[in-house]
């Protein structure tokens, strides 16, 4: 496993060389300099404003279109480009996910109801950079079973940025999902993962968001890339709808999600889209 019993020296010298093209060569992972986390971070600066406004609207009888309305426009406004718009001919700028909803919901004239919980994946493109985000906001008052779901999952991901520091792996991200998800009693879903981001939408690496310690490719200082768990209340099992995109639960349990876009830094970690877990 590259590196992993090996004594790496983490200086700008090296990650501009030896380690970065070691990287691209091995996994084809873009290790990303300074310019780059700057433009990412601007990109994620726009996604985590586009979820808090999003989050005042979220309220019963506003339908799922209508906020994909105010996604597309405060985009545009603020002069970047929604990167789910026509990607893969995805027909919506957002992705906006309801309760068994796991994840890729297309907005339409569904109307939120009282006690729903539902995601919003923000996904910006700024100056050619992208950053990706989501959410799981609660629509009125919600169940004491939806709002615990909705606490877990935040605390998954909180717990998977957590695990993240050079000299880490992807294996130690995903079981620090994984284990608490199944403490709680959830199932966490398996095919459907976090990835890279930065210079596209989606880059290498994959990042499951189970796994076991030690297992997986090492982290290093440059690595850009999506954490965001998938947390259903019931069972693992998923199933795609007709649309070809929305995903969700087998069963008809609900689902939570929240996501972020880290950085892997010479002492840790950071958010590029930050908000409070």
């Amino acid at each position: 496993m590259l590196f992993r019993n090996s004594k790496l020296r983490l200086n700008r010298r090296s990650l501009s060389s030896s380690v970065a093209d070691e990287y691209w060569k091995r996994y084809r992972i873009k290790l990303k300099d300074k310019a780059a986390v700057a433009g990412i971070a601007q990109a994620g600066d726009l996604v985590v404003r586009t979820l808090n406004m999003i989050g005042v609207h979220i309220a019963p009888g506003i339908t799922t279109d209508a906020l994909n309305t105010l996604v597309h426009d405060f985009t545009l406004e603020h002069g970047a480009v929604p990167a789910p718009l026509g990607y893969r001919g995805f027909p919506k700028s957002t992705c906006v996910s309801v309760n068994d909803e796991i994840c890729h919901g297309i907005p339409g004239p569904r109307e939120l109801r009282e006690g729903d919980i539902v995601n919003v994946d923000v996904t910006s493109i700024k100056d050619g950079w992208f950053a990706d985000a989501n959410r799981t906001f609660f629509v009125g008052e919600v169940s004491p079973e939806a709002r615990r779901l909705v606490d877990v999952t935040a605390q998954c991901l909180a717990r998977g940025i957590a695990a993240v520091r050079p000299g880490a792996t992807l294996g130690d991200v995903g079981h620090a999902v994984q284990s608490h998800a199944e403490e709680a009693g959830y199932s966490v879903v398996r095919e459907l993962v976090g990835h890279g981001v930065g210079h596209a939408f989606h880059e290498q690496p994959q990042v499951n968001h189970t796994g076991r310690p030690g297992l997986g490719i090492v982290l290093v200082p440059g690595m850009v890339f999506t954490i965001e768990p998938m947390i259903n209340q019931g069972g693992l099992a998923i199933r795609r709808l007709d649309d070809d995109w929305t995903v969700v639960t087998a069963d008809g349990s609900l689902s939570a999600q929240f996501e972020q876009t880290v950085l892997v830094t010479e002492k840790g970690v950071r958010s590029l889209t930050p908000y409070p877990l």
